[in-house]
C-alpha cells in the first residue's frame, strides 16, 4: 500500500513524500530522502503516533 502525502496543487507529483508500507519494510520520504524502516519500527511508530508521544 502506497499513501502519498500531498495536497492537490501543494507538490509536483514525483516529489510528493510517500508511505510505502511493503511485506518486510516501510519506505517514508520522496525521491532521494527517504527512511526505511522494518514492520517492527513502523508499529512502534505508529504506536507513539496514536499515543500522542509525537
Amino acid at each position: 500500500m502506497k499513501i502519498i502525502l500531498c495536497r492537490e496543487g501543494v507538490c509536483i507529483p514525483p516529489k510528493c513524500p510517500a508511505v510505502d508500507v511493503q511485506e518486510n519494510q516501510v519506505v517514508i520520504g520522496e525521491k532521494e530522502n527517504i527512511c526505511t524502516l522494518t514492520r517492527e519500527q513502523f508499529d512502534i511508530l505508529k504506536e507513539k503516533i496514536k499515543n500522542n508521544e509525537i
